[in-house]
């Protein structure tokens, strides 16, 4: 009972403090230390934009001063309504394919696997563009309590060297799991294709033996905790031939008891195996460290890995010792060691 009502606690104050965010500045305010979690980025028309958890919106012509824009989905969807979801969509993922933007995000309840993966779609991210306009196009997969031993949140897509799109997602339960999508983006393709990525071997919900992966959670009890299998927000990033897989690991969400950090695995195709630096694969808890709390910031984690004017970045958010361990936004320059690693400038 005492581990229950501490997880509550936590999981009260993690969505007061995500709400907060949500809300954030008023459309316009300029800063340059903006709270943000889970952020996302990407370039159009001469300015960077930023999405985060809240699917709140900041733009930048320099990655220095950020402009608040307007929330992309101010309402929740028909079909998140549909499903008993209320409050804000979580973590998104932006991505720009054949002349169309796709928002990625999720809705879930804090701490269970009853979650969903949706995605909006526009012509441009800039707001004075008269093509700028979001249409949501509803959801893509599901997860569900005592069927699922996956979590649909946390959604990313890559498109690999033939054009095949893949949505990679899951946070705790057993892990980091992948599909193919169909050639609109927007949906699953047929037949079914699932391949599981990572996992931390600590994750102990109960499975039995069949589902996507050859598990599935056992149907006779749907009441059941992830363990301590604390893996998460999956982003993949293609660089010199191979495909990066990063993840963050442990646990964000908690301030100065946070203890999130981003560990990565690399593979020569997109479904894996990918593997550590030091020869384990993730899907056996491996994962070479890329970015990690230091004297200033808790912990850090969720990133994105992006190239801007032949520049790799990382952005990700840090719980910052200087601002009540608020979530901030940090963006950071990516190098590559001689072996082809990621390394943080």
């Amino acid at each position: 009972m005492i581990r229950k009502y501490v997880l509550s606690v936590l999981a009260l104050l993690a969505t007061l403090s995500l709400s907060a965010q949500r809300r954030g500045p008023a459309v316009g305010t300029v800063v340059t230390d903006p709270d943000a979690h889970d952020p996302v980025a990407a370039w159009c028309d001469g300015r960077y934009y930023v999405f985060t958890t809240g699917l709140g919106v900041m733009s930048s012509e320099d990655l220095a001063h950020w402009r608040f824009e307007e929330r992309v989905l101010p309402d929740t969807p028909q079909w998140a309504r549909d499903k008993g979801f209320r409050g804000m969509p979580w973590a998104p993922d932006i991505q720009y394919i054949d002349g169309i933007w796709y928002l990625y995000y999720s809705y879930s309840h804090f701490g269970k696997n009853i979650s969903a993966i949706g995605v909006a779609t526009n012509k441009t991210l800039n707001p004075a563009s008269p093509d700028f306009k979001w249409e949501d196009r509803g959801m893509i997969v599901e997860s569900v309590p005592g069927r699922d031993e996956w979590n649909a949140i946390d959604a990313n897509v890559i498109v690999d060297e033939e054009g095949t799109g893949w949505l990679c997602f899951g946070s705790f339960w057993r892990g980091i799991k992948m599909f193919r999508l169909d050639a609109t983006f927007t949906r699953m393709a047929e037949p079914q294709e699932w391949y599981p990525l990572c996992r931390r071997p600590e994750g102990t919900a109960p499975v039995i033996a069949g589902g996507a992966d050859g598990l599935q959670l056992d149907p006779r009890g749907s009441d059941f905790d992830a363990g301590n299998g604390a893996v998460e927000a999956p982003f993949l990033f293609r660089h010199g031939g191979c495909y990066y897989l990063f993840v963050s690991y442990d646990l964000c969400c908690r301030g100065k008891n946070s203890t999130y950090k981003v560990v990565v695995g690399r593979s020569d195709k997109v479904t894996g195996p990918y593997i550590d630096r030091d020869g384990t694969p993730l899907m056996q808890g491996g994962g070479t460290v890329v970015a990690q709390g230091d004297a200033r910031y808790a912990g850090m984690g969720h990133c994105a890995v992006v190239t801007f004017g032949g520049q790799d970045y990382m952005f990700l958010h840090g719980y910052d010792s200087e601002a009540d361990y608020r979530s901030k936004l940090l963006v950071k320059k990516l190098a590559w060691s001689p072996d082809g690693w990621p390394v943080l400038k």
